[in-house]
């Protein structure tokens, strides 16, 4: 199974899903890596811009993605690959407002998460995970193929802790599809007035801060799924 996975990371004109394009996206498989840049639809947001260094100047005589070689071959690899992405959620909402469906995906960023049962990690974006597993790899951050590499980096060391405790390199991939297709559940605030508390014991004595996030989280459901879920979990019980 590990021939079938598709490293992949985008970057896009900004965050809003339904509403930005893609502006560059990268992948690696089996064959090698193919990164490409291409002219959305709608042109780059200026926060966009600040975080990836990608200027409508450079994007205006590149190519649409729409009818690209890229997007042909990626439509091909996805049809019996396995994506892996950091919060794939959103490249494969991502790739899904260009006409490319998802139907099996890892995510590192749940995988993480799961594995880190005691919330010892402070952060789980993909540069922080770089540093905080001390891993040694040449790549820019917030550059698709750089951002790639490091996905690769993250996914090997999660990869090698799942499999202290299961048969085989097939049991763990499919144990990380698993882990990646439902929501995450949290056990401790990380941030806020009740941070490094169970969410167990603030849902009883501060009900209503939950009841208030979870009402900030609905704002934006597709990027906070899984602290809608957790919110959700802890107020029904």
């Amino acid at each position: 199974m590990q021939d079938k996975l598709i490293f992949l990371d985008t970057e896009t004109t900004g965050n809003e899903v339904g509403t930005d394009r893609l502006s560059q996206v990268c992948y690696k498989t089996s064959a090698g890596f193919r990164n490409g840049y291409f002219k959305p639809p709608l042109p780059m947001s200026v926060k966009a811009m600040s975080v990836t260094h990608i200027t409508n100047k450079m994007l205006e005589d590149k190519e649409p993605f729409e009818g690209s070689d890229m997007k042909r071959d990626l439509k091909g690899l996805l049809k019996d690959g396995i994506l892996v992405a950091h919060n794939a959620v959103f490249d494969i909402a991502m790739l899904k407002a260009e006409g490319l469906e998802v139907s099996k995906w890892i995510c590192t960023l749940r995988v993480a998460r799961h594995l880190d049962k005691e919330n010892k990690i402070p952060e789980y974006n993909l540069q922080f995970l770089r540093y905080y597993l001390d891993l040694e790899i040449e790549g820019s951050a917030h550059d698709a193929e750089g951002d790639v590499r490091v996905l690769i980096g993250v996914y090997e060391r999660l990869f090698a802790k799942m499999r202290e405790g299961l048969d085989t390199d097939e049991a763990v991939i499919k144990e990380m599809i698993e882990i990646s297709a439902r929501p995450t559940l949290f056990n401790l605030f990380n941030f806020g007035k009740h941070k490094d508390k169970p969410i167990a014991e603030v849902v009883k004595t501060d009900r209503a801060y939950l009841e208030w996030l979870l009402a900030q989280k609905a704002l934006n459901p597709e990027a906070e799924e899984d602290w809608i879920y957790t919110l959700k979990h802890y107020l029904k019980n």
